[in-house]
C-alpha cells in the first residue's frame, strides 16, 4: 500500500506496547535486542518510504492544511482603569526541557527590563517565575500611562539655517516642515561642540494598553532557546511551542496577538484537570489562581516542595535523601514538574550487590529518582528504597508500581551486564573489543586510540625525568600495565549500556580481576575530572594517563580541523582543556607535574598521530595551544580575576600551574608602590626600546654617572631573582631609582651609532631581567585600573 504515515503509527504503537511489557519485566535482555533492531529496520525503511513518497508527489510544501493553534476564549473587556495596576504575563508553552526553564525565566526577566526601560511607562519591581509549561511575569503598580515628553530635534548648523539677510535657508525650512514645527520654534543649542538649530517636539505619552502590547510582542517572539524549531507558526521560533498567553493589567486583557496566539484571560491548568482551563479574574490573582489549581510557580518554592517531600519519605524507612549531592537530580526534578508529588518506591535487596555507583547512575541518569541512604551511620549505606516525583495528584500505588517495574527491569540488565563481564578471565580480555569500537573514521578505533594514549603517557613520563622530576620505579610500573589497559572498560557491556560508568568500572574490573590497586586507581583516575566539580587525579600514573588522554584528543581533532564552533562541541574538546588546565595548574602530590606544558603533550601527541599516518599540520599545533589557553582565560574570568591580570598572565598559560603561581603573586603586590614603580620602569624602557634589540652592550661606551648607576645596579641583581616574579618585586626594586635617573640624565637615541647602540643595550638588558610569562604592559594597566 505503501502507505508511510499510518506505518509509522504502528511503529509508535509497537513501541509503546515494548515499553509497558519492559516494565513489568516481561522482556529478557536477548529480545530486548532483537525488538530494538527490529524497530529501527522498521523505522528506517518507513523513513524511506516517505521521502520516496514525497518525491513522487512533487515534494509538495504541506501548507494548504497548516493546523490553527487552539485560541483560547477572551472574557469582555472590563473598564480601562485609569490607575496604576498590576501586570501579568503567562506564556503557555509544551512542556520544556528542565534545564531551558531557568534560562528561559532569566532571559524574559532581561527582556522585560530592557524593553520597559526603553519606554517612559513607570512600574514597580519585575518577578518571574516559570514551570515547564509556564513563564509567568508579574509587574508591580504599572501607570495607566506614559508622561508626555519633548525632545530636541537637531536640524542644520546655526551658520546655515539663516542668510546673510536674517532670513530662514531653505535647509531651516525644509528640516522645521519635517518636524511639523514653525519657525518661531526654532532655537539655537550647542551639539557636540558646533551651534544647531533646534526645535522641540512633543510627544504624547502613550496608553499603557499600547505599551505593554508593544513590549510583550516584543517578548515573546524574541524567545530563543540553544536549539529553536518551528512549531507549525512561521513567526515562532523556541524550544517548545507556544500554545498560549495570558496578558492582564489589572482585569483589562492587554491587545496583543503574536503571530497566531491571542492573549486572553484564561490559563490552562493541570492537565489530569476535571476542567483542562480557568479564567483569572485580575493580573493580581494569575499567580494565585494557578497556586490554587495545585501548580507552584516559584522555582525555589518548588525546589523546597522537592527536598521537603524526599526527605520525609526516606525518613519513614529510616533513611535520608543527600540534598547536596543530589542537587543537580533535584534541579532537574524540580523542572520536570509543576506539581510536585513525592513518592516512596522500593526494590529487592538482591540488587545491592552491585556497586552503589552503578545503582545510583540508574536511579539518576535514567530514572531521575532520589536514592535513599541510611541515617543510622556515617557512610550512607545506600537502602532498597527510592523517591520519584510525580506531576501532581495520582494514585501512589499504581504509579510505585510502575516505577518499581521500570526499575527493576534496568537493575536485572546491570546485573547481568555485571555478571557477564566479570566472567573474562582477566581485564586484557576486554582489549580486543576496542578495535571493533571506532573512534572517528579518520582516526581509527578506540584501540588504536588506547595505544596513543598509552605512547602519549610514556611520552610525557620521559620528559619529567629528563627534567629531573622522574616517576618511581612503582609508578612507572604502573603507569606501564595501565598504559597497556586503557579504556578497556569502553568494551564492557556495562559501559556500552552506561557510558557514564567509564573509568569507574575499569576500576571495578581490575581490582575483581587480579590488578593491583594504584593500576585501578589510575584507570579510573584517567578519566577525571569528568566535570568542573570533579577532583583531579590524584596519584602520578592516573594524572600522567589523564593528560595523555586528554592530548590525544585535542590534538586528533585539531589535526582533522574539527574544533569547536559557537555551542557545537561534539568532541568535547573545551571539556578535555580544562581538563589538561586543571591537571596542571592543581599538580599531583609536591608538584611532581610542574614542569610538563601544554606545549609537551600536544607535541608528543603530533608524533603519535603522524606514525599512524595522519596528517598534523604545524599550525594546528600552534591552534591546539591557542585554544587550550584561551580556556585558561576564560576559567580565569570565571573565577572572578580582572581582566588586566588575567591578560597579564596570558603569555604563561602554556603551563598552567606556573602562570597560576605567577597570577597569585601579582594580586598580592597589586598594592604595593615599590612593585608598581619596578612595573611603571619597565614600561618606560618598553616603550623606547624597539623590538628585537639585543640584550648586550658595551660597557666602555656608557661612562656618564647614569649610565654606570644603572649599570652597577643590573650587574648586583641576583641571576635567580628573575626566576619567579615575588623575587623579582623585592630584588627589582634596586632598579627603580637608576632607570628613573638614566631617563632623567641621559639622552638615550644619541647621535653616535655606537653611544645610541650600547645605551639600548642596557635598557634592554634591563628589560631582560623580568621573568618570562608576565605581559608586563598588561600588568601596568591593571595595576592602573585597580589603584583607580
Amino acid at each position: 500500500a505503501r502507505l508511510p504515515v499510518p506505518a509509522h503509527y504502528f511503529i509508535l504503537k509497537s513501541s509503546h506496547a515494548f515499553n509497558v511489557l519492559d516494565a513489568r519485566g516481561a522482556i529478557s535482555t536477548t529480545e530486548r535486542a532483537k525488538a530494538f533492531a527490529s524497530m529501527r529496520r522498521l523505522m528506517r525503511d518507513t523513513a524511506t518510504l516517505w521521502i520516496e513518497r514525497r518525491e513522487e508527489l512533487g515534494l509538495p510544501l504541506m501548507r494548504e492544511q497548516r493546523t490553527k493553534l487552539a485560541a483560547v476564549p477572551s472574557p469582555s473587556r472590563a473598564e480601562v482603569p485609569t490607575t496604576p495596576q498590576t501586570l501579568a504575563i503567562e506564556i503557555g508553552l509544551e512542556e520544556l526541557p528542565p534545564h531551558v526553564v531557568p534560562e528561559t525565566i532569566t532571559a524574559v526577566r532581561a527582556a522585560l527590563t530592557e524593553r520597559l526601560a526603553a519606554t517612559r511607562l513607570a512600574h514597580g519591581e519585575i518577578w518571574v517565575g516559570g514551570t515547564p509549561r509556564r513563564i509567568v511575569a508579574t509587574i508591580a503598580a504599572v501607570a495607566a500611562e506614559e508622561p508626555d515628553a519633548t525632545r530636541q530635534v537637531k536640524g542644520p548648523k546655526w551658520a546655515a539655517a539663516y542668510d546673510a539677510s536674517g532670513a530662514p535657508t531653505k535647509a531651516l525650512q525644509g528640516f522645521v516642515r519635517g518636524q511639523q514645527a514653525s519657525l518661531d520654534q526654532v532655537v539655537k543649542a550647542e551639539i557636540g561642540g558646533h551651534e544647531h538649530a533646534v526645535v522641540e517636539v512633543r510627544q504624547a505619552g502613550r496608553s499603557a494598553l499600547e505599551v505593554l502590547a508593544e513590549v510583550i510582542t516584543g517578548v515573546v517572539t524574541g524567545l530563543r532557546a540553544e536549539k529553536n524549531m518551528r512549531w507549525n507558526d512561521p513567526e515562532l521560533s523556541f524550544s517548545r511551542a507556544i500554545r498560549w498567553l495570558v496578558a492582564l493589567w489589572g482585569p483589562v486583557v492587554v491587545p496583543v496577538k503574536v503571530s497566531s496566539v491571542t492573549a486572553g484571560q484564561a490559563t490552562y491548568v493541570m492537565r489530569g484537570a476535571q476542567q483542562p482551563w480557568v479564567d483569572v479574574a485580575a493580573a493580581s490573582e494569575l499567580v494565585d489562581t494557578l497556586h490554587d489549581a495545585g501548580i507552584e510557580v516559584s522555582m525555589g518554592a518548588r525546589r523546597d516542595s522537592v527536598v521537603n517531600q524526599a526527605r520525609r519519605l526516606a525518613a519513614s524507612v529510616g533513611g535520608r535523601v543527600d540534598v547536596d549531592g543530589d542537587a543537580a537530580v533535584i534541579d532537574e526534578i524540580t523542572n520536570l514538574v509543576e506539581q510536585p508529588h513525592g513518592i516512596l518506591g522500593s526494590f529487592d535487596e538482591r540488587y545491592l550487590e552491585l556497586p552503589d555507583r552503578i545503582l545510583t547512575t540508574v536511579m539518576r541518569k535514567h530514572q531521575r529518582y532520589l536514592p535513599v541512604r541510611s541515617s543510622e551511620d556515617g557512610a550512607g549505606r545506600l537502602l532498597p528504597h527510592f523517591v520519584t516525583m510525580a506531576n501532581g495528584d495520582c494514585d501512589d500505588e499504581i504509579v510505585r508500581r510502575g516505577n518499581e517495574s521500570v526499575l527493576r527491569a534496568r537493575y536485572e540488565d546491570a546485573l547481568f551486564f555485571w555478571n557477564a563481564d566479570l566472567k573474562a578471565a582477566s581485564a586484557e580480555a576486554f582489549v580486543p573489543g576496542l578495535e571493533k569500537l571506532t573512534f572517528e573514521n579518520r582516526l581509527g578505533s578506540v584501540g588504536q586510540r588506547a595505544r596513543r594514549i598509552k605512547d602519549v603517557a610514556a611520552s610525557l613520563a620521559a620528559v619529567l625525568d629528563e627534567r629531573g622530576a622522574g616517576l618511581s620505579a612503582a609508578d612507572a610500573a604502573t603507569l606501564a600495565r595501565a598504559g597497556e589497559l586503557a579504556k578497556f572498560d569502553l568494551a564492557t557491556q556495562m559501559v556500552v549500556e552506561m557510558s557514564s560508568l567509564a573509568g569507574f568500572v575499569a576500576k571495578e574490573y581490575a581490582v575483581r580481576q587480579g590488578e593491583t590497586p594504584a593500576v585501578a586507581a589510575a584507570l579510573a583516575e584517567m578519566e577525571q575530572p569528568h566535570t568542573a566539580a570533579d577532583a583531579v587525579p590524584a596519584s602520578v600514573p592516573g594524572a600522567v594517563l589523564a593528560l595523555g588522554d586528554r592530548f590525544d584528543l585535542l590534538m586528533a581533532m585539531y589535526a582533522l580541523g574539527a574544533k569547536p564552533t559557537g555551542s557545537s562541541d561534539p568532541y568535547g574538546l573545551r571539556r578535555a582543556a580544562l581538563g589538561v588546565i586543571r591537571i596542571l595548574r592543581e599538580g599531583v602530590g609536591d608538584g611532581a607535574l610542574a614542569s610538563l606544558t601544554v606545549r609537551d603533550g600536544l607535541a608528543a601527541a603530533a608524533v603519535r598521530l603522524r606514525e599512524q599516518d595522519v596528517a598534523v599540520p604545524e599550525d594546528s599545533i600552534e591552534a591546539a595551544e591557542e585554544f587550550v589557553a584561551g580556556r585558561f582565560a576564560q576559567l580565569l574570568r570565571d573565577e572572578g580575576v580582572g581582566a588586566g591580570f588575567v591578560q597579564a598572565v596570558l603569555p604563561g598559560a602554556g603551563s598552567p600551574g606556573r602562570a597560576a603561581t605567577t597570577l597569585a603573586a601579582l594580586q598580592g603586590l597589586a598594592a604595593d608602590d615599590g612593585f608598581r614603580d619596578l612595573v611603571a620602569a619597565l614600561q618606560r624602557i618598553e616603550r623606547i626600546v624597539p623590538a628585537g634589540t639585543a640584550a648586550t652592550y658595551d660597557a666602555g661606551l656608557l661612562t656618564e654617572p647614569a649610565e654606570e648607576g644603572l649599570r652597577l645596579a643590573l650587574e648586583a641583581l641576583p641571576a635567580a631573582a628573575s626566576a619567579e616574579v615575588g623575587s623579582y618585586a623585592e630584588a627589582g626594586r634596586a632598579l627603580v631609582g637608576p632607570v628613573a635617573k638614566f631617563f632623567d640624565d641621559i639622552l638615550v637615541m644619541a647621535p653616535e651609532p655606537q653611544v645610541r647602540a650600547a645605551r639600548l643595550g642596557l635598557l634592554a638588558a634591563t628589560r631582560a631581567t623580568a621573568p618570562d610569562g608576565v605581559d608586563w604592559r598588561a600588568l601596568d594597566i591593571a595595576l592602573g585600573e585597580s589603584r583607580a
